[in-house]
């Protein structure tokens, strides 16, 4: 299973309502592509608070990296990332994915 991590720097005027209607648009895509398990997305609530100002992600688990790259090349895909690179501090900047191979 492929485990596809983002995390994201919001600027400071977006709102929740925005935050949460930009991970409805994310939650949409679930249906639209076989090999997507589950997305998972929210703020962080972390005791450790050491985000490093990263208080918003999602994790997205994929069949393989087949699957991921289908969703990669998915126009809703592509349509959500300008979404997100236009809402996030400094554009791509505020934006850390991380991609994890995870032994089932």
């Amino acid at each position: 299973m492929i485990r596809h991590i983002v995390l994201i720097r919001f600027r400071s005027d977006i709102t929740d309502v925005e935050t949460a209607d930009i991970f409805a648009e994310l939650h949409a895509i679930e249906d639209q592509l076989t090999g997507l398990r589950q997305i998972t997305s929210g703020r962080s609530e972390s005791p450790e608070k050491i985000e490093r100002g990263y208080m918003h992600g999602f994790v997205a688990d994929f069949d393989s990296w087949e699957a991921l790259q289908t969703y990669q090349d998915h126009p809703a895909h592509k349509a959500l990332g300008a979404r997100l690179v236009a809402n996030a501090v400094g554009g791509l900047d505020g934006i850390l994915v991380f991609d994890l191979d995870v032994a089932e």
